[in-house]
């Protein structure tokens, strides 16, 4: 069986750029046979957390909320791909991800992270890790890291360029990794009931 890995993007900019890297990863994803889906956080339109999905009644939760906690509970693993601003995290993505809690425990997160600049997000994807972990995901030691994204993949999500051709170099590690953490976590939970 694929694995079913989420690939969650959460910019609500006019002019996103990182999209580009969301659908590279799910393309790249697919064609080493796992079972991507792409969740934009401004395409679910969740509003800023009031309540989190654990805090509804039992079929009273709107109906993005969830199918989201649907799809979260059925995924094998998640890979997180998100731009730094001001040396921190998306507040569309965090924004998504805290509606959540118990739905994410005891599966593997990756961080892809991005900007305009030298740095490639990588204050953000530090700032996620411990964000994760403290949601009951286990963050896999490999990230991918991408400046210069206007320049790293054109409109069609296609490597261009020295750093598109860095992150085809950087990918296949990445996603060997990824798929460790996802198999031993899938072994796991078989052994144990997740607590939820």
């Amino acid at each position: 069986m694929a694995d079913r890995i989420l690939v969650l993007y959460g910019s609500y900019r006019s002019d996103r750029q990182g999209i580009r890297l969301a659908h590279y990863l799910v393309r790249a994803l697919r064609e080493r046979g796992a079972d991507p889906e792409l969740i934009d956080a401004k395409e679910v339109g969740l509003p800023i957390l009031d309540r989190m999905y654990k805090e509804y009644p039992k079929g009273e939760a709107p109906a993005a909320l969830e199918a989201l906690a649907e799809k979260i509970r059925a995924a094998d693993a998640f890979l997180f791909v998100t731009g730094e601003y001001n040396w921190g995290i998306q507040p569309g993505l965090k924004n998504l991800t805290d509606h959540f809690l118990e739905e994410w425990y005891w599966r593997p997160a990756a961080i892809a992270s991005y900007s305009a600049g030298r740095f490639a997000g990588a204050r953000a994807a530090t700032a996620w890790h411990g964000t994760l972990s403290e949601m009951g995901m286990v963050v896999i030691s490999s990230s991918l890291a991408v400046g210069g994204i206007g320049h790293a993949l054109d409109a069609y999500a296609k490597p261009i360029g020295d750093a598109g051709a860095s992150l085809d170099r950087a990918f296949p590690r990445f996603a060997d990794d990824l798929t460790w953490w996802t198999d031993a976590a899938r072994q796991q939970r078989a052994r144990q009931k997740p607590p939820y």
